[in-house]
Order: C-alpha cells, then sequence, then structure tokens
C-alpha cells in the first residue's frame, strides 16, 4: 500500500487489462471478457492486489434506486460483479424470511377439490404481515402469539331465487384470528396458547394481517357445499418452501454503458436518436444548421446495423 505522505500513486492497471477486468464489451458477433477474475494475484505483475477486500468493496459499492412501490423495485448496484449480483438474487429469493401457512385444520370441506390441494392452495396465499414482528417456531415448540398467525375460512354456498350466494372462495373471506385458535370446538384446549391478544403487538399495523391480494380465488363452490377450516401461518424462508419466498421473480442484467466511437453529425446523428426510443441519446444544436449527438442515459435497449459502426456498447 502506497503512502499518501510520500506523494506515491496506487498501482494501476493498463487500460486494456483495466478494460477486461471491469467490463463485458458488447461485439456484434458474441460478448467478451465474461468470466470475472478471482485470482488475488492475477496482476502481481503490475503491483495491483486484486484480492477482495472488506473496505475496499464498501468503498466501491453504490445503490442507485430507480423505481420502488409495494409490489416492485429497480435499482442499480455499481462497484460489483455479475457473480455478486446474482448472490443479492439468489439471496431474495431463498433467504429473506416471510410469513406463510404450514398447517391447515379442517373442519368441513364438501367442495370438489380436496383436503391436500386445498391446503397446498392455502399455503401459497402471500400473507401481508411483518415477518420482524415475529419468531421461528420449532417442531417442539407450542404456537403461540409470538410464533403463529391463525386465519379461519367459514363459507357455505347457498341459493337464493336465482342467484348462487358464495360460488367462490376468495382470500379477503380468510379472516384473521388475533386472540388465536378456535379448534377444536367444545373444548377448552385449542390448537394454540395465546396468552394476549396479537392486536397488541408493537408494530402492527392499525388495518392488522390479511392476505396481500383480497381477491384471489381458493376454492369453487355450487350450492350446499360448504368449506370450514383454520390456516396456520409460521415464519419461514424461500429455500425450505418456495411459498416462503417473497418475491415472485428476481432478476438482474449487466448496465450498459454506451461509448460514441466518432462524432456523428447532420442527419446521421437524427437518425441514431429516432431509432433508440429509450432516450438514450439527444441533439445538440452547435450553430450554422449543424448537430451533434449527445449521450443522454445509461439504460439504452436499443440495436441496430445502420448505425453500429459508430456506437459501442460495454
Amino acid at each position: 500500500m502506497a503512502d499518501a505522505s510520500s506523494g506515491e500513486h496506487e498501482p494501476e492497471l493498463p487500460p486494456h487489462l483495466e478494460l477486461q477486468r471491469t467490463r463485458v464489451v458488447c461485439a456484434p458477433d458474441a460478448p467478451s471478457y465474461t468470466e470475472s477474475v478471482q485470482y488475488s494475484g492475477a496482476y502481481m505483475a503490475y503491483g495491483v492486489d486484486n484480492s477482495l477486500r472488506i473496505e475496499d468493496f464498501c468503498k466501491n459499492l453504490r445503490v442507485e434506486i430507480i423505481s420502488m412501490n409495494e409490489e416492485d423495485i429497480e435499482f442499480d448496484i455499481v462497484g460489483i460483479d455479475a457473480a455478486i449480483a446474482n448472490a443479492f438474487r439468489r439471496i431474495l429469493i431463498a433467504e429473506v424470511p416471510t410469513m406463510a401457512i404450514e398447517k391447515v385444520y379442517i373442519a368441513n370441506n364438501t367442495s370438489v377439490i380436496q383436503d391436500e390441494v386445498l391446503a397446498h392452495r392455502l399455503g401459497l396465499l402471500p400473507i401481508k404481515a411483518d415477518p420482524r414482528l415475529f419468531d421461528y417456531k420449532s417442531e417442539e415448540e407450542n404456537a403461540n402469539e409470538k410464533n403463529t398467525i391463525v386465519f379461519k375460512i367459514d363459507v357455505v354456498c347457498t341459493r337464493k331465487g336465482e342467484r348462487v350466494l358464495n360460488s367462490s372462495v376468495t382470500s379477503d373471506q380468510m379472516k384473521w384470528l388475533p386472540e388465536g385458535s378456535e379448534m377444536p370446538f367444545n373444548t377448552m384446549t385449542k390448537f394454540t396458547s395465546f396468552g394476549s391478544s396479537q392486536k397488541n403487538l408493537p408494530g402492527l399495523p392499525a388495518e392488522g394481517i390479511s392476505c396481500q391480494y383480497p381477491d384471489i380465488i381458493v376454492a369453487k363452490l355450487r350450492p350446499g357445499q360448504a368449506i370450514e377450516l383454520e390456516g396456520h401461518a409460521i415464519k419461514g424462508s424461500g429455500n425450505i418452501h418456495a411459498k416462503w419466498s417473497p418475491v415472485a421473480t428476481a432478476r438482474y442484467r449487466m448496465l450498459p454503458e454506451v461509448n460514441l466511437m466518432e462524432d456523428i453529425q447532420g442527419k446521421l446523428a437524427e437518425e441514431l436518436v429516432q431509432k433508440c426510443p429509450t432516450g438514450v441519446f439527444d441533439i445538440e444544436d452547435v450553430g450554422t444548421d449543424s448537430v451533434n449527438c449527445l449521450l443522454q442515459s445509461r439504460r439504452p435497449l436499443w440495436q441496430d446495423q445502420g448505425t453500429a459502426r459508430c456506437v459501442a456498447s460495454v
């Protein structure tokens, strides 16, 4: 490590090696330099240490949120290679905990759906609950207000004149029981042993706990058919079962970096701007009825053979 007080600079790689180490070059036929250089001594001939150090990683890492709402988030991660980006993707899928129904106690099911299929469908319903408010439940532990959320479905399909009521059992008919289980009926001992109501949990939102989407169809019923059950949700992660995975899709792509290889002027500049509808390029008026093409964005989604000779993407 060079001493800053001595005026010495840290050794640097030649430009062509730095390009290979930090970029994937997209040529017309195939991409180049797609593999990461992992060996710490790969560039020792130039005095450059290629080992991964946590201090350098934190210094170079930058996260920029592009868009975010209750269901989706898109962000740029700058300063990492594809292997670490893929690790983040796999963590989102398999290691972020959520709440999902694990046990289903069925008191009555006269629908055409078998008990096992019905229990499987209930397990895949996304639960709108903060998993940080709950503990993991082991097989030996009793279900209590700290590790279990109880839901109840009690729906009977009836006919009223020409109308059929409750022909569809939807997720909004799954009611939260903050006091715990009501089963077995007519007994003092229930399937849960809540010491207090879950309404008193610190940090619980005022609207309580429910399914994330109210219009998911769980089952179809005909007049005279009924479903009565309880679903007990516990905390888990996607590496145990996909029902605990918090994301439907987690993907990444490498952010393009577009370089103009030569000045693009006149009609060719206007043509290039029109052929890229995502706003990567812009027009600069340089006077005397002449225009130049400028880079406007780093997020292009465009390809055209006519102007490819002027543009390189890495």
